[in-house]
C-alpha cells in the first residue's frame, strides 16, 4: 500500500512548493523533458518567464493555479513540449518543478505549442497538483 495525505497535508505541501517559485522564472522549452528537475535541461529554450509574488494561489484539494503571468516575447522557434520551473535567486536558486506543456490538457498549457522567435508567448493556465 502506499502512503497517503489528508486534504490539509495535500494543501500544506503544494503550497510549500508553489512558494518557492515566488519571483522566480519559467522556461517554455522543445524536445524531451529530462528525468526530473536534477538532471540538466535539454531542447530549446522558447521562452522565459517571470513569476509574479505569489506566484500561485493558496492550494484546495491539493491543487495550487498559478496567478497571472505576463506574456513575452518568443526567443527561440521550435514546437514546445515541456517546462522548468526555477526558484528566484533570494529563495536559493536552482529548478523545482518541470512538466509537460500543451494547448490543453497538460500540466501547463500555452496558447500555441508551434512557436516562432518574435511571436508573443503565453501561459494561458498553470497547476501543480499535489497527489495523495
Amino acid at each position: 500500500m502506499t502512503i497517503q495525505l489528508s486534504t490539509a497535508a495535500r494543501n500544506a505541501a503544494c503550497d510549500g512548493v508553489v512558494d518557492l517559485l515566488d519571483t522566480g522564472t519559467v522556461e517554455i522549452r522543445t524536445g524531451v523533458r529530462p528525468a526530473n528537475p536534477a538532471a540538466a535541461a535539454t531542447g530549446t529554450i522558447l521562452g522565459t518567464f517571470t513569476l509574479p509574488n505569489p506566484a500561485f494561489g493558496a492550494a484546495s484539494v491539493g491543487v495550487a493555479t498559478a496567478n497571472a503571468i505576463t506574456g513575452v516575447t518568443a526567443s527561440g522557434t521550435g514546437t514546445a513540449s515541456w517546462f522548468r520551473a526555477y526558484r528566484s535567486a533570494g529563495n536559493g536558486s536552482g529548478a523545482v518543478i518541470d512538466g509537460d506543456v500543451a494547448t490543453s490538457g497538460a500540466d501547463m498549457t500555452i496558447q500555441n505549442t508551434s512557436v516562432n522567435s518574435g511571436q508573443a508567448l503565453t501561459i494561458t493556465a498553470w497547476t501543480h497538483t499535489q497527489p495523495e
